[in-house]
């Protein structure tokens, strides 16, 4: 056996190293903020916001401003008690100065600063300032202006009073460092998203955001004096509702806090939200088990009480919770999270405090409102007949070997390589381009699934009317993690589906209803970054010899300028173009051009995917004449 290679080098007291104050994270920025990417880029701005957000909770605080400064530099103010001023009695030095340098220094460890907080582990602040190239903190407090001003985490002076104020609150001025992140240029719509939901989570507070970057200037502000109720009228916008109003309560026990919001919609699937101390919990826990068990059992109870339900007729979970929007928001004072990202909500009492809210306040409503009740149950028992019929369509499909990823569809075009995170499966429309990417393709990685016709509209259609598909069965067998609540990421084949489809209007209709099918049924892809839209050239232009490929009305304005006139192909379809071409300019790693599918806003997301897709041609119609003008080259 091979010896191993040892380092040559020595290893004792001298290369133990200790960082100091801020070092460890400009060392390992990943470890404090996830990543160095756009996401982590944000999530500077969400910090300091968040401590403005605590300042809201302990009711000190009711407008927030967010601006993106002409230069590029962020800038969070607020009107909360601003961070203390005095000097610190062990560190001898501002309280500010100890918070923007120290990690895990802040008011949220006891002391009576602050009894509920998003931010938790004192390091919001002290992380933005490590990883800013320069950052400036104001504070108004006790009829003064404060100012200090820092570079790469270090103070450039003691903390100092620069005027006088009436006001109260925090500013904070910060420039990402380039150094660290890979962009620092911050994404209007990403922080607007966050601002939105946190408006909606906190009644009656003020947020304003402003761009002021030449040529992108906007404005915008929210205030929801409903708060979470408001969120749930706007997830159902567009939608006939089974209450005139969402059911809304907000319930306190002792120090914790239940805030509930539900309205039925007509749709098939289900819109729930769960957030703890305004930290978006994407994988639930215990406050969101509370309200799924409370909920399927309060509505059985209800059906039994009036009739609807016989003897040992039942209801699950998955029928009562068809069609609902709904918000659960739970503010505490000890939240303990599973894992480091803050998703999941760990307390356990926080089942018990739901459920009991959910049977006081939503089973009281139902017994006072039998009319509701009744139309509620007669649904449920319409999705329980659904589900049913779906189970057996599964079962006689899984039968039939239609959805075991065993037995793969005849049409797929597999590739060699077994690694998933290696693979990437092509959608292509018609058995014509299909027949065009199985010969230009790179068969080791790259699998074709040719798909005939439109596939069905799902907004509009139950379960078991989707699971009768034979387009779909084909996609759900050939990319291997299942749908819905059978969803398991883990056995995907393919890292990258890849949505190919011909740049006219019947190919963007393909494509809108592969992604409403994948949004609906298979929410991860999307979620996790695994769809893309392929970016087949518009143009071939011919001058003499020389070919050129353009993939856009502006790439052939700027191309034809330079090269002055040149013989001009329109592709139309995918099937135009020969095998060598489309590899070439469509499939070839090294050259094509790809659109990843992102969903930063889900409620923009659910809204969009209902007007587009559902049952109101109204809605589609309004739609399309306020964005007509947006079209600069309709392909008719």
């Amino acid at each position: 056996m091979e010896e191993k290679r040892k380092v040559e080098q020595n290893y004792g007291e001298g290369q133990i190293q200790v960082l100091e104050g801020l070092d460890p994270v400009r060392k390992r920025p990943g470890m404090y903020i996830g990543s160095t990417d756009a996401r982590g880029l944000h999530h500077l701005v969400q910090e300091i916001v968040d401590n403005s957000i605590d300042e809201a909770l302990s009711g000190y605080c009711d407008t927030i401003g967010v601006t993106i400064n002409a230069d590029g530099s962020c800038t969070v103010r607020d009107n909360g008690r601003g961070i203390p001023t005095a000097l610190h009695h062990t560190e001898k030095v501002s309280a500010v100065e100890v918070v923007l340098t120290k990690l895990h220094a802040g008011g949220k460890f006891g002391g009576g600063g602050y009894k509920i907080s998003g931010g938790l582990h004192g390091v919001g602040l002290s992380v933005v300032n490590a990883l800013s190239e320069w950052l400036e903190v104001e504070v108004f407090q006790n009829g003064k202006h404060y100012k200090q001003v820092y570079n790469r985490g270090i103070p450039q002076a003691p903390l100092k009073v620069i005027g006088e104020s009436s006001e109260t609150g925090t500013k904070v001025t910060f420039m990402p460092d380039d150094e660290i992140f890979e962009s620092v240029v911050f994404v209007y719509d990403t922080i607007k998203t966050r601002l939105r939901e946190l408006a909606y989570l906190n009644k009656g507070l003020t947020i304003h955001m402003e761009d002021r970057r030449e040529g992108q200037e906007k404005k915008d502000t929210f205030y929801y004096e409903g708060g979470i109720a408001h969120f749930v009228e706007d997830l159902n916008k567009n939608r006939e509702t089974l209450f005139p109003k969402p059911f809304y309560f907000d319930e306190f026990f002792g120090d914790n806090e239940v805030e509930i919001a539900i309205q039925y919609n007509d749709s098939y699937s289900e819109n729930i939200y769960s957030f703890a101390n305004n930290i978006n919990t994407e994988e639930g826990g215990a406050h969101l088990d509370g309200f799924k068990n409370s909920l399927t059992k309060i509505i059985n109870d209800a059906g039994k009480n009036i009739g609807v339900l016989k003897n040992d007729e039942k209801v699950s979970g998955e029928d009562v919770r068809e069609g609902i929007s709904a918000v659960v928001s739970v503010k505490l004072t000890e939240p303990q999270f599973e894992g480091q990202t803050k998703t999941k909500l760990g307390n356990s009492e926080m089942r018990t405090l739901v459920a009991r809210a959910m049977t006081e306040k939503f089973g009281a409503y139902l017994e006072e409102n039998p009319a509701i009740t009744k139309e509620l149950l007669m649904r449920c028992l319409m999705a329980q007949r659904a589900r049913e019929a779906a189970r057996q369509a599964r079962e006689s499909t899984r039968r039939k070997g239609a959805l075991e990823s065993t037995t793969l569809p005849g049409k797929l075009a597999d590739c060699s390589e077994k690694n998933p995170e290696l693979c990437e499966i092509y959608l292509v429309e018609g058995d014509s381009a299909g027949g065009s990417a199985k010969q230009g393709r790179d068969r080791r990685f790259q699998a074709i699934l040719p798909l005939r016709g439109k596939i069905l509209n799902v907004e509009k259609v139950r379960i078991n009317k989707v699971l009768e598909n034979e387009e779909i069965k084909s996609m759900i067998t050939a990319f291997g993690g299942g749908m819905l609540d059978e969803f398991d990421e883990s056995k995907l084949r393919y890292d990258r589906i890849i949505c190919m489809t011909d740049a006219d209007v019947d190919g963007s209709h393909i494509r809108i209803l592969l992604l409403t099918f994948f949004f609906r049924f298979m929410r991860p892809l999307i979620e996790h970054g695994h769809v893309y839209i392929a970016q087949p050239p518009l143009y071939k232009a011919t001058k003499g010899k020389t070919e050129k490929y353009l993939y856009s009305d502006k790439e052939l304005e700027a191309y034809l300028a330079e090269a002055g006139k040149c013989d001009i192909q329109r592709y139309k379809g995918l099937g135009e173009m020969n095998p060598e071409q489309l590899w070439e300019t469509t499939m070839n790693p090294e050259t094509r051009t790809m659109l990843k599918v992102t969903m930063e806003d889900a409620v923009d997301a659910n809204e969009m995917f209902s007007v587009l897709m559902g049952e109101k041609p109204e809605l589609r119609r309004a739609f399309i004449e306020q964005n007509a003008k947006l079209v600069a080259d309709l392909d008719v």
